[in-house]
């Protein structure tokens, strides 16, 4: 009974006696000009505990970001403040993501379970909106015309230059609805006996280089399979 008891006030000792660090955010949402090539989210702590704490490991959920902590530093006694910066390399992205950093503290390594987890939701305007950017036809399906819709979401006109298709199986027409801002493709099957998939290649005058050109897709696909119940 008393080794019990023992071992009983050992665990919350040592639970106690276990330093966490206390973040002014975990979370952040960061709008980024429409060419961002980069993002820099910066999530500061104060070790607010009685005991020391060490930061064991750090890690981005993804390859394009990088994670560093402030100065190198990954012990922290109680009362020390840091910043954990996460870059992310934003290529050719535009629209919503999300993206994760977690660190393990004392212990963590052990159970593989971060104590901290920082969340980071970017949003990079989209200049040239497509919608829906894949039409679908089944196969036997009547080879009826369906429009993507082309709107350009800039505060001045962009300009529809080119529009190219990979596969003749598609028919497309391109039409204005109104130069500079609102644009349509129809596209139509020249017949849907199998599975084919088409790539259109559309290419704008934006002045931001990596929303210059843009791919939409139409495709034959076979029947979606009914389970049974």
């Amino acid at each position: 009974m008393m080794k019990a008891i023992v071992l009983a006030w050992f665990c919350v000792a040592s639970v106690l006696s276990a330093g966490t660090l206390s973040f002014k955010k975990t979370e952040q949402e960061i709008t980024a000009p429409a060419d961002a090539q980069t993002v820099t989210a910066d999530f500061e702590f104060t070790n607010s505990s009685p005991a020391p704490v060490n930061i064991e490991k750090y890690e981005a959920s993804c390859s394009c970001m990088s994670v560093q902590i402030k100065d190198g530093k990954t012990r922290y006694e109680p009362g020390e403040s840091g910043v954990v910066r996460a870059s992310f390399d934003m290529g050719n992205f535009t629209g919503d993501t999300e993206k994760l950093v977690v660190l393990w503290l004392d212990g963590d390594v052990k159970t593989g379970k971060p104590s901290v987890s920082l969340l980071t939701r970017v949003h990079v305007p989209v200049l040239v909106e497509l919608a829906p950017r894949t039409l679908l036809w089944d196969v036997g399906e009547k080879p009826e015309t369906k429009r993507i819709k082309v709107t350009m979401r800039d505060s001045k006109p962009i300009k529809v230059l080119n529009i190219s298709a990979s596969n003749e199986n598609f028919r497309y027409e391109f039409e204005t609805q109104k130069e500079g801002w609102n644009y349509e493709i129809a596209i139509t099957p020249v017949n849907t006996e199998k599975p084919v998939i088409g790539i259109f290649r559309i290419e704008t005058d934006c002045d931001v280089k990596k929303q210059r050109v843009h791919q939409c897709f139409a495709s034959i696909r076979k029947k979606p399979s009914v389970v049974p119940r």
